[in-house]
């Protein structure tokens, strides 16, 4: 089935406000010019400001991570319900930094998830395996571990807005990016899962982005994959031209 490709900018710990609606600002002719779904993903305290600069366009604005609880004494986190209500329409759940440096685990991102979605936010599941995993050869059971688990107890109903996103924690950053066999393979197997979760419908349904060094000359060659639907950008979505170019590509 055909499936909208969403290209997303993960801008991480980068750009301040007034960098950011600058960067949104000079991206709307871009999003204006695809059929595909435009994400970027500022930090909490330029939130506010991609969103005023995206408004009107068809730039989509989301956050990089929330609390699962709606409200309490929960000192330097922002809940799913603040996000909703800031004007937000997405948020990514489990990066693999999130994992790696601030103790994630599959259980905390099923809690994530499950309020993003109580909301009405559309969670951005993010998952992939390290170099060691790969090597161990232990890529198929990472995979199914992180599936299985942040989709604990949930049904096809429910995730009826999922967004996966794919990053080969060894790719994020390095400059080095997975063969398109490679990244293709991930990704269908991944669908397989989903298929074991879900049905084949609803699977079929889901996009599944890649992320891992996206950039311009790779995005083509990624994105005519069968299950690849769309990027999860980090380094090229700072700059306008590089992440305009990965927008133009799909």
């Amino acid at each position: 089935m055909a499936r909208t490709p969403l290209i997303a900018g993960n801008w991480k710990m980068h750009l301040s406000p007034a960098e950011g609606a600058a960067l949104v600002t000079a991206l709307v002719p871009a999003a204006a010019a695809t059929t595909a779904e435009v994400l970027v993903c500022p930090t909490f305290i330029g939130l506010a400001a991609a969103a005023n600069a995206a408004a009107g366009s068809r730039i989509q604005v989301g956050a990089q991570n929330c609390y699962w609880e709606p409200q309490g004494a929960f000192t330097g986190e922002i809940s799913a319900a603040l996000l909703k209500a800031a004007g937000l329409s997405h948020v990514l759940l489990g990066h693999s930094e999130r994992r790696q440096y601030f103790g994630e685990t599959d259980q905390t991102v099923n809690q994530r998830l499950v309020a993003a979605l109580e909301v009405g936010l559309v969670p951005v599941l993010c998952i992939g395996e390290t170099l060691a995993e790969r090597e161990a050869g232990r890529l198929q059971e990472v995979l199914r571990q992180q599936v299985t688990g942040a989709l604990a107890g949930l049904d096809a109903a429910r995730l009826a807005t999922l967004v996966v996103a794919y990053e080969p924690v060894w790719a994020i950053g390095t400059g080095v990016v997975a063969t398109t066999a490679q990244a293709q393979e991930a990704h269908a197997f991944v669908r397989s899962l989903l298929v074991d979760q879900l049905g084949a419908a609803a699977a079929a349904a889901v996009r599944i982005l890649y992320g891992g060094s996206v950039k311009p000359d790779n995005a083509a060659e990624l994105m005519a994959q069968a299950d690849i639907d769309g990027a999860l950008v980090g380094g090229a979505s700072l700059k306008a031209d590089s992440f305009a170019a990965i927008i133009a590509a799909v």
